[in-house]
């Protein structure tokens, strides 16, 4: 679980997981709207396989990459169960929606 969170604190790889949520793409899609070279990419694309986040396939020169549908289960699980610890003690740390500022 450490690692999903280390691997999203990177601006360009979360933006990657989102456009990857709206389906599979190709490298040169993933990297159209970034001002980076396509190794680049690749890497930030290795970075979240290593996590377990996202997989590939490869389709002649080709890879097209998905995430992975469980990958962020436990991440999730555990942030639902700081949701409701912060719920519990009325929005501790200023992150209750209710809050007014």
């Amino acid at each position: 679980m450490n690692d999903v969170f280390s691997v999203l604190s990177d601006p360009t790889r979360r933006s990657i997981i989102e456009q990857l949520s709206k389906g599979e793409r190709s490298v040169q899609e993933l990297a159209q709207p970034f001002d980076m070279s396509l190794p680049a990419i690749s890497k930030h694309l290795k970075v979240l396989e290593n996590a377990g986040l996202v997989t590939h396939r490869k389709e002649g020169r080709y890879r097209y990459y998905s995430i992975k549908p469980d990958s962020m289960d436990d991440a999730c699980e555990w942030m639902e169960t700081l949701k409701q610890l912060w719920s519990k003690f009325g929005g501790m740390f200023g992150c209750s929606k209710n809050t007014k500022q």
